[in-house]
C-alpha cells in the first residue's frame, strides 16, 4: 500500500521528538551524576588536607577521590566519634588503593588516616554535603 506525503512528515516529527526526549534524559542523568573532587588537589591526601574543603560546596552524590602513597597512608570513613578520637569504629570502611573514590552522603562525612598515628598528627578531614 502506498503512503501519502503526510506520513513521511509525521515520521520525521516523531523521530525529532524522540531525539529531543533522549537528549533531555541524558542531560538529567548527567546533572544527577554529581561532581568529582580530588582531595588536596595536586597535593593529594596529606597532612594539609584538613583545610582543603574550605570555600567548596559539596552535595550528596559528589565523589571525593583520595590520591596517596598506599604504604604511607590510607583512608578510613568513620563517624564523628571516630573522627574526634582517631579511632576506627566497627563497620568503618577502610580504603588502601592509593586512588580511592568515595561518594558523599548528605551531612557530615568524616575521614581519617590510621597509618603511623597520622590522624593524631592532624591527618583527618570532614566534608559537609548538602
Amino acid at each position: 500500500m502506498a503512503r501519502g506525503r503526510g506520513s513521511a512528515s509525521a515520521s520525521r516529527a516523531i523521530g525529532a521528538m524522540a531525539f529531543a526526549v533522549a537528549c533531555c534524559c541524558c542531560f538529567i542523568l548527567a546533572a544527577d551524576a554529581g561532581a568529582t573532587y580530588y582531595v588536596g588537589d595536586n597535593n593529594g591526601w596529606s597532612f594539609g588536607s584538613p583545610s582543603w574543603p574550605n570555600g567548596k560546596h559539596f552535595h550528596a552524590g559528589d565523589t571525593l577521590v583520595f590520591r596517596y602513597v598506599p604504604w604511607i597512608h590510607n583512608v578510613v570513613a568513620v563517624d564523628e566519634a571516630g573522627y574526634d578520637g582517631c579511632t576506627t569504629p566497627p563497620g568503618s570502611r577502610t580504603y588502601t588503593s592509593g586512588a580511592d573514590s568515595v561518594t558523599l552522603a548528605r551531612g557530615d562525612n568524616f575521614f581519617i588516616c590510621t597509618r603511623f598515628g597520622h590522624c593524631n598528627l592532624g591527618m583527618k578531614l570532614v566534608v559537609y554535603a548538602a
